[in-house]
């Protein structure tokens, strides 16, 4: 077993000293701010002393099993709000109307796995109700940014020949963009209804929930004739975890408490790329 150490402030004094608590049989750096300790105690006692000290530092800890590398996987699905991107899509639409911190509330219990999605997103976009459609494009000029080390993480992920997946409780409009901007394969969400240049209020077809997301990814493993085992799956939130469960490695991105509590990966502090250095 090995264990990952990286964070963007990191210092290797620091890396090394955490590392030391998992009595290493060597070291290997990876980058300006990330090391692995290789051939490690991974019994549950040291697990929790060096999560506890590697929190506490800003630092992201994994242990994983000697060897993974990037192309044993042949998929990478990803959550895009609070995920790929910063923010969430449907707040800052929310914003536009004046609504955003009844919005927001939702969507963080939504988040926590304290109300059901499907319901609470029909009680979220009902609020939009009227609102210019012109509304979506000011947001996604304005306010959508791609997270920390996304682009970085995407372009090491396609060079290792694996494929993408955007797939989202948002909304077509900021994943179709998304998938023709970063070249992902492949992307699904729900489809906002517009009328007469305004949003109704309501959601064309079926929503895309935490189940919707786990069919998605087997669908598409199913089409690259990949098993859900040869699939990483990111995400942060409580309607991500269906699609986690299935998968080969599984990783919490700035993730609610039980998101994190159930990955197989945290990345609190380090970016996306983090995950390049968990497989390097």
């Amino acid at each position: 077993m090995n264990l990952v150490l990286q964070g963007p402030g990191a210092t290797f004094p620091a890396l090394e000293r955490i590392a030391a608590l998992a009595q290493p049989a060597r070291l290997a750096e990876l980058g300006a701010h990330a090391l692995r300790a290789e051939a490690v105690d991974d019994s549950a006692a040291t697990r929790a002393a060096v999560e506890l000290a590697a929190f506490e530092a800003r630092i992201d800890a994994t242990f994983i099993t000697a060897g993974r590398r990037l192309a044993d996987f042949g998929l990478v699905a990803m959550d895009m709000d609070s995920t790929l991107i910063t923010i969430e899509c449907i707040d800052e639409i929310a914003d536009m109307q004046g609504l955003k911190p009844q919005v927001s509330a939702i969507t963080e219990a939504a988040m926590r796995g304290e109300l059901d999605f499907s319901a609470s997103l029909t009680r979220r976009v009902a609020l939009l109700k009227g609102l210019d459609a012109g509304a979506l494009q000011r947001v996604y000029d304005e306010r959508l940014q791609v997270s920390m080390g996304g682009e970085a993480m995407l372009a090491a992920v396609k060079a290792a020949g694996l494929k993408t997946l955007l797939v989202s409780g948002g909304f077509t409009f900021f994943t179709e963009r998304l998938r023709d901007r970063l070249g992902l394969d492949y992307a699904h969400a729900n489809v906002l209804e517009i009328d007469g240049g305004k949003l109704t209020g309501r959601v064309v077809g079926g929503i895309v929930d935490a189940e919707v997301k786990k069919q998605t990814v087997e669908r598409v493993c199913a089409e690259l004739g990949i098993g859900t085992q040869q699939a990483i799956v990111m995400g942060d939130g409580a309607n991500d975890l269906k699609m986690m469960s299935v998968a080969g490695l599984s990783v919490a991105f700035r993730a609610k408490p039980v998101v994190r509590a159930q990955a197989g990966v945290a990345l609190n502090f380090s970016g996306l790329d983090g995950l390049v250095a968990i497989l390097a």
